[in-house]
């Protein structure tokens, strides 16, 4: 018993170490926009938001090591709420209640800024998505070995390549990525993780091909606003799940079937090229 209780104290004291409080302007208006600021930002044990509708300033405390006041704002951006770091997309923007369309914070700091000066922002914003749209091409590069393992119909290589991928996937620094990258990011990832560790437990390739329809369809999403230098080509093989279809990634024109393998290797079309 008292090991337990000098190890729990010991947690407690470098977790309350690795808390920051910060306080940041988050644009909005009513108590509403006040409940979903702080459900977006909260996140138990690691994260909690304090947001005054009156002053517009949130105080957020966090785990150092378990996120960040970027990774917080971010997904606040996400849930349609402006600070002066991360802005809402226009369209989360346009769907929040009329109640909550604040006046937003992306106009006036253009209004602020002298011409001279957005220049510079804008050409420091376009290397930075120059350089972290290419976050995920370990990700990418994964996957397309898990794909070509059941392209040899080999359910133990499969399985092996999946488990590097989701190394891959856990190690992605979400907080880097692009604003357009790191919404999708957020969509798929939890159904990323639950394909993958699918094929990571199982060497039966049917069952393998099953998680993979499902994990291609969440990398076509990635992919498509994270492109790589290359042409990646979307393809399709009717016959595939029982005569459902499904699709699949490929670095090749050529079609080879990860669905069937030399069963009907060649059975499939490219309906998209990704450039």
């Amino acid at each position: 018993m008292a090991i337990s209780v000098l190890l729990s104290f010991a947690e407690g004291n470098a977790q309350t170490k690795n808390f920051r409080s910060e306080s940041v302007k988050i644009y909005g208006n009513c108590a509403m926009c006040e409940k979903t600021i702080e459900k977006a930002g909260n996140l138990n044990k690691k994260a909690t938001v304090d947001w005054d509708k009156n002053t517009k300033m949130a105080i957020i405390s966090y785990d150092s090591l378990a996120t960040s006041k970027g990774e917080i704002l971010k997904r606040i951006a996400l849930a349609g709420y402006d600070s002066d770091l991360f802005f809402a997309p226009d369209d989360t923007y346009a769907n929040l209640p009329e109640c909550c369309q604040y006046e937003r914070a992306k106009k006036k700091a253009h209004n602020m800024e002298s011409h001279d000066m957005q220049m510079a922002k804008d050409h420091s914003h376009h290397i930075a998505m120059t350089q972290d749209k290419n976050a995920l091409s370990s990700v990418f590069e994964d996957y397309f070995s898990v794909k070509d393992a059941l392209v040899g119909t080999d359910g133990s290589l499969a399985s092996n390549k999946a488990e590097k991928l989701l190394k891959s996937v856990s190690e992605v620094e979400m907080d880097k990525l692009p604003m357009d990258v790191h919404m999708v990011w957020m969509k798929v990832l939890k159904d990323l993780k639950v394909d993958i560790g699918n094929i990571v437990a199982t060497k039966e390739v049917g069952d393998q091909r099953v998680y993979f329809k499902s994990l291609s369809k969440n990398m076509f999403e990635l992919i498509k606003v994270s492109k790589l230098e290359t042409p990646v080509y979307y393809q399709f093989c009717p016959m595939a799940d029982g005569g459902n279809g499904a699709n699949w990634l490929s670095l090749e024109e050529g079609i080879k079937n990860p669905y069937y393998g030399s069963q009907m290797l060649s059975c499939g079309k490219t309906v998209e090229t990704i450039k």
